[in-house]
């Protein structure tokens, strides 16, 4: 599994905690972080993110900026990017089982490290459970399909 990770300069640390745990678990990371924590933009980060989940050049993606809602806004303009904004284990999971959501955004300044770390790991065991949520996304893919008409 390779799952992308990207962030600005208020989601510097909390992205390579992130990012080291990955590996720790023989996940392959694609970097599309910032390289320090000098201040960035973070359309930037979040549309690399969603390109490369998007793309298929990595099947997830996690974004982190200071509260993760700028990050989710950019991630979610990429056609494709189901983006959500998590703040625990259980949100993590919901949104993977109910949303299908292939993209996950952490605020650094709002949660912990070790919580980040567990809403990770929620949001990587599980799967979409289908049945009366499929329904629900394909009607968010036609409206992503029909644009801002």
């Amino acid at each position: 599994m390779k799952v992308a990770c990207g962030s600005d300069h208020a989601g510097f640390q909390l992205r390579q905690k992130i990012q080291a745990h990955l590996s720790s678990k023989g996940i392959e990371v694609v970097d599309k972080g910032c390289p320090t924590a000098d201040r960035v933009d973070y359309p930037d980060f979040g549309a690399a993110v969603g390109k490369a989940v998007a793309s298929g050049e990595a099947d997830l993606g996690i974004c982190t900026c200071g509260s993760g809602i700028g990050i989710s806004i950019a991630a979610n303009k990429v056609n494709g990017v189901r983006a959500a904004l998590v703040h625990d284990a259980t949100s993590a999971r919901l949104c993977r089982e109910h949303n299908d959501a292939n993209v996950i955004c952490l605020g650094e300044r709002l949660i912990g490290e070790q919580v980040a770390l567990d809403a990770v790991d929620a949001w990587l065991a599980a799967s979409f459970e289908g049945g009366r949520h499929q329904g629900r996304l394909d009607k968010i893919s036609a409206i992503e399909t029909a644009g801002a008409q």
